[in-house]
């Protein structure tokens, strides 16, 4: 049998078509536009989403006999606002994940109903990102939009209402709501007090990896697969990521370096961090997570070389990089504002220590270095929670550099495992369709068949300490910025 994983992404949508196996048969990608309507705001038609999974699963089993598709699952971009009508029409377009809007609801919510409320409600904070404080900047700007919501919903879980008619979320997605009971894997009456939002209104809470329904006949028959073929609810990006890497069990860690980066820390344990720096979610294989989450990773790599240097040649551009940890250039990769562990939609990128002799080579390997002191950032409060660390797998497409790799490895002076198959969300929703329909046991059993780790980035103690070095010289940038930021 085959199954396939939707990851539903910021800017296009990867299909990966596995075997019972684990074994990868086919990938395919469709793009679709993303739109600024305003600074620091991000939308997307969801529409244009449902469009290209529809020809998009078309292209990936073309080569095979459809009525063998036993099932598929989801890993999507989390936090996104979908809101539905009383016949599911699209209200208006999504508001995304890194829609920096909501400064004003995301104030009222942590510091008039306060953190530590929050934080006994949900496990969480607000951050901008979040569904929560959108769902409060629709109430008071678009009230008419707001009078009309019969149905809230995620972007990946838009796809599996429009798949199986059944209106789903998952545990680990669910989680970033701020409207979810993360702990009791429910959702928070409170918090939908709050948000003036009805438990109605809200989609059906399942595990990852159970099945909410089957497909649709009449896309099933456009689609040219069994009717027999099930949907399984599917989880948030970095939990689908985790599971796509064997992320999963205790204490497994995993970097994702994709449009936003994530350290993943895997727990049997539920546990939340003093000062909700780290989000603390529920995990697809029936576990909990803590992860940290910058808004902005492999997008700021791209942005500079597509928007700023003007190439597409990425690898050539990281070839004359040799010194690593002597750069004298710094970046603040805060280009859409920043979550973990700042939480500051106020904070924007810098370049600092440009001198006559920067190079543009000095540039780049600033960028790459930027997102690893970030990241760093949220290892230091892991670790604070007294989380040891060794090693970490990684994924996302600035995994797919060497040199960033080893960058990252030294700036964190932890080992790299890089796995075999670096599809992430993709596989990861792909495996979740598989444990549905029985071909595993469990999440941990699939991961355990179908991850396999190729090879390992060590760090080098001499550069280690550069890095060490560098980091505290890096850590003191922002700080002194923000006060500027923030007039």
């Amino acid at each position: 049998m085959y199954y396939i994983g939707v990851d539903l992404g910021t800017s296009a949508v990867k299909l990966l078509l596995m075997d019972g196996k684990g074994t990868i048969k086919n990938i395919v990608s469709k793009e679709y536009p993303l739109s600024f309507p305003k600074p620091g705001w991000s939308e997307q038609n969801p529409e244009d989403w449902d469009k290209q999974v529809m020809a998009g699963i078309k292209e990936l089993i073309a080569g095979v006999d459809g009525s063998e598709v036993a099932g598929i699952s989801f890993g999507g971009q989390m936090h996104g606002l979908v809101i539905l009508d009383k016949d599911d029409n699209v209200i208006r377009p999504a508001i995304l994940w890194n829609d920096g809007r909501t400064t004003k609801e995301c104030d009222y919510l942590n510091n008039v109903i306060g953190k530590n409320k929050l934080s006994e409600y949900t496990a969480n904070i607000a951050f901008a990102g979040f569904t929560a404080p959108k769902i409060l900047w629709v109430k008071e700007n678009e009230p008419e939009n707001f009078a009309k919501i019969a149905k809230i919903m995620l972007p990946k879980d838009y796809i599996a209402y429009k798949l199986s008619g059944v209106h789903c979320t998952d545990v680990s997605d669910a989680s970033g709501m701020l409207l979810f009971d993360v702990k009791n894997r429910t959702w928070s009456k409170e918090m939908c007090e709050i948000c003036s939002v009805r438990e109605d209104q809200l989609a059906k809470i399942y595990e990852s990896y159970e099945t909410v329904g089957t497909i649709l006949p009449a896309v099933a028959k456009e689609l040219g697969i069994s009717e027999n073929c099930k949907i399984v609810a599917g989880a948030g990006d970095n939990a689908a990521a985790a599971v796509g890497t064997g992320t999963v069990g205790d204490g497994a860690c995993n970097i994702s370096l994709g449009t936003s980066g994530t350290i993943f820390i895997s727990s049997k344990n539920f546990g939340v961090d003093s000062n909700n720096a780290l989000h603390s979610f529920a995990h697809a294989d029936g576990t909990y997570h803590l992860m940290g989450c910058m808004l902005s990773a492999a997008s700021c790599n791209k942005w500079w070389m597509d928007e700023i240097i003007g190439t597409k040649d990425y690898a050539a551009e990281q070839k004359s990089i040799e010194k690593l940890g002597e750069n004298h250039v710094f970046f603040l990769p805060y280009l859409m504002g920043e979550r973990s562990p700042i939480n500051d939609p106020m904070a924007r990128a810098t370049f600092t220590g440009i001198t006559m002799d920067t190079t543009r080579a000095d540039m780049t390997q600033a960028v790459l270095e930027g997102v690893a002191f970030a990241l760093r950032d949220s290892f230091e409060v892991a670790r604070s929670l007294g989380v040891d660390i060794q090693r970490s797998k990684i994924c996302g497409g600035g995994a797919k550099s060497p040199l960033w790799k080893k960058i990252v490895a030294n700036v964190l002076n932890i080992k790299i495992d890089v796995i075999e198959s670096e599809e992430g969300p993709a596989l990861g929703g792909a495996m979740l369709a598989a444990v549905a329909n029985g071909e595993y046991a469990s999440v941990q059993d699939a991961a355990d068949a179908i991850v396999k780790i190729v090879d390992t980035v060590e760090p080098d103690a001499e550069l280690v300490a550069k890095y060490e070095a560098r980091y505290q010289e890096f850590k003191r940038i922002y700080p002194a910025l923000k006060p500027v930021f923030n007039a």
